[in-house]
């Protein structure tokens, strides 16, 4: 569960030379919790909660990005009680910590689209299984369930490019969904001023999906150590492509965190113990 690439190899002994100065940091769906048809269904990890719990007191930061609202990212993963932990949810536009959220408000194109949209999709011809997942800062466009669900995919993109355009969104690819979203934001910006508040020495990041590939240029751009972690899938190549270790998965996800968490509490461990009597190292 060690990173594969040179750069990789240096962020994470960074990470465990100096775990103050460590952020940790991942996406939500796909990362900690498994992809399903139905967003509302998605649920973390049985394990991250815990899991998180366990990384929070070792390092300087733990956090998740996620372009789910902070509070439905908490909820999903029952991270209530995980000590320490920041979400920035909408891709930063709302955090959650010490149980305390706070958010902006929607620029109103997302208004305006949100009541377009159905209408839109119909002159589009797009299939009933379509269906729309309402963020409140942002709107997105699932073709999960349709049987051909690349293809209604790629029939809905210039008809939701161009009315996203209309309003000043931006259009968001992702796994089988197409996001309509304020620009100006995304996981690298939301990364990059994480780091830059929390004096960061170092940063891992663990994400899945083609939003993601914004953390990973964040990591490209700062002059620190830094870990790109992708949870693999046969659905998203580009991140494994980039990255510097690739895990099974969620469940790889937490079986990494795990694996840091041994390290860092070993080496813990080994700093309490007090050095030994000369005696003792005489044969």
């Amino acid at each position: 569960m060690k990173p594969t690439t040179r750069q990789g190899a240096e962020g994470y002994a960074a990470v465990l030379r100096n775990p103050a100065g460590a952020l940790i940091a991942f996406d939500f769906d796909g990362t900690l919790a498994p992809i399903v048809d139905d967003p509302a269904a998605a649920r973390a990890h049985p394990q991250a909660a815990s899991a998180l719990a366990r990384l929070a007191p070792l390092v300087g930061t733990v956090a998740i990005i996620t372009g789910r609202p902070a509070a439905v990212a908490v909820e999903y993963g029952s991270f209530e009680r995980v000590e320490g932990l920041i979400v920035l949810g909408q891709y930063g536009l709302e955090r959650w910590a010490g149980g305390v959220l706070t958010t902006a408000p929607p620029p109103p194109g997302v208004a305006a689209v949100r009541e377009k949209l159905p209408r839109v999709l119909a002159a589009a011809g797009a299939p009933a299984e379509v269906f729309v997942e309402d963020k409140g800062h942002a709107l997105a466009v699932h073709t999960r369930r349709c049987a051909e669900p690349q293809v209604a995919l790629e029939r809905l993109r210039s008809v939701l490019i161009a009315l996203a355009e209309r309003h000043g969104l931006i259009v968001e690819p992702g796994r089988l969904v197409l996001e309509l979203r304020p620009p100006g934001m995304d996981k690298g910006v939301a990364l990059r001023a994480l780091c830059a508040e929390r004096g960061s020495k170092s940063v891992m990041f663990a994400g899945d999906d083609l939003g993601d590939l914004a953390a990973y240029d964040a990591m490209d751009e700062m002059a620190i150590p830094a870990v790109k972690v992708c949870s693999g899938s046969a659905e998203v190549t580009e991140l494994a492509a980039r990255s510097d270790l690739v895990v099974d998965g969620p469940s790889g996800v937490i079986a990494l965190v795990t694996s840091l968490c041994d390290a860092l509490e070993g080496k813990l461990e080994g700093n309490r113990r007090p050095p030994g009597r000369p005696e003792d190292h005489q044969e």
